[in-house]
């Protein structure tokens, strides 16, 4: 029985509650498991093998593979977790919002200081059109 979930309105926005929670949990395992520096060693020496030891989808592992971090937050990833891969590739927290907006490193970081994305069409899902 799925809840209601009135948030699901907010565009461009995947909401990590229960249901999400569950359907990464291994994804998100994965990510933690990243904190150990001989996991990090093994993940980089072969990505994928690494990633099949772990009980994700092959969505879940494709997302990782290609850092499509948009796609692994669609598949249960939490973006706290999945900053350890991030921080396992040198990538900082910015560098990876960056990516999942399809702005530069640098348009990212000149936006956030000029107080961040307009409210206006961003609060519901259709506002633009009203």
């Amino acid at each position: 029985m799925a809840l209601d979930k009135p948030y699901q309105d907010i565009p461009g926005t995947t909401i990590f509650d229960a249901e999400q929670s569950r359907l990464g949990y291994h994804l998100n395992q994965f990510c933690m498991s990243l904190m150990k520096a001989e996991n990090r060693a093994r993940f980089k020496a072969d990505e994928r093998a690494y990633l099949d030891e772990w009980p994700m989808t092959e969505e879940q592992k494709q997302g990782v593979l290609t850092r499509d971090l948009n796609r692994c937050l669609a598949v249960g990833g939490n973006i706290y977790f999945l900053a350890k891969i991030g921080a396992t590739d040198g990538r900082s927290f910015q560098y990876m919002a960056a990516s999942m907006t399809g702005m530069s490193q640098e348009e990212y970081a000149a936006m956030m200081l000029a107080g961040g994305r307009s409210v206006i069409g961003n609060r519901v899902i259709g506002e633009e059109k009203k």
